[in-house]
């Protein structure tokens, strides 16, 4: 028997109110990936994830998650399957502490010393979390901010980590930090499927890379792959790599 694919997007058709953005998405993710989603704006690449993490929910087509259908699931129950997206926008409570923060990741999960478990480990693991614990989330920067909610998604203890454009507004020193913690939770046994505005540093990151375009997979392949592609280095990488520059005027 064929084995079960970890996760898999088939024929997905989703969007807002009467208008599809994605028009007939198929991906294959597998366990342990880094898979990293570019594009240009408005190719649906956010639209994918909330409907990943059941915040959309399509129209058609099927998601399946160790061989469960994630379509019809509610945010909760696919939270509790092991999927947790992290957003775009910063979403710390700034008036509660860092410590305080965290704890909210375990929201779903009952046993204090369970939670307690984890809190150490990943203390262990963002220093920040044990250094800033008492002083209010409002306080960090924004690079701070996000390691914080990195910290908190841990909390659940999940299979599958949804980052949307994680390196937003950050500087270059924070930004080596946050791909190094991509890096280390995905070492950690931890799935990651990002969309990242930095194409090049999330492709170079990545074992599969995705080219969304139109709603619709235009591309894929391994991270290096796409990152050398010389029309995906034209259209959506800035056109800065030596291959775009030779390719650009054919596509």
């Amino acid at each position: 028997m064929p084995e079960t694919p970890f996760l898999e997007v088939q024929g997905v058709i989703a969007g807002y109110g009467g208008g599809d953005v994605l028009k007939g998405v198929d991906l294959t993710v597998g366990e342990g990936a880094i898979t990293c989603i570019v594009g240009p704006n408005g190719s649906g690449k956010s639209t994918l994830l909330k409907t990943l993490s059941g915040l959309v929910r399509p129209r058609a087509g099927e998601i399946r998650f160790r061989g469960v259908n994630l379509v019809g699931k509610s945010p909760r129950e696919i939270l509790r399957l092991g999927i947790v997206q992290i957003p775009q926008n910063h979403s710390l409570f700034r008036e509660m502490t860092v410590e305080q923060n965290v704890e909210l990741g375990a929201f779903l999960e009952r046993d204090r010393r369970v939670i307690a478990e984890r809190l150490e480990r990943i203390r262990g693991l963002f220093p920040l979390v044990a250094e800033r614990a008492g002083e209010k989330a409002g306080s960090l920067s924004g690079g701070q901010q996000r390691l914080v909610e990195f910290a908190r998604c841990l909390m659940l203890d999940p299979k599958v980590v949804v980052l949307d454009e994680p390196s937003m507004g950050l500087d270059p020193k924070t930004l080596r930090r946050m791909f190094a913690t991509v890096r280390a939770m995905n070492e950690a046994g931890r799935t990651i499927i990002l969309v990242e505005q930095n194409a090049r540093q999330g492709l170079k990151l990545s074992d599969q890379g995705v080219v969304l375009e139109n709603g619709r997979v235009r591309l894929t392949g391994s991270g290096t792959e796409v990152l050398h592609n010389p029309e995906i280095g034209a259209l959506y990488l800035g056109g800065s790599l030596e291959e775009a520059a030779t390719g650009g005027d054919h596509g």
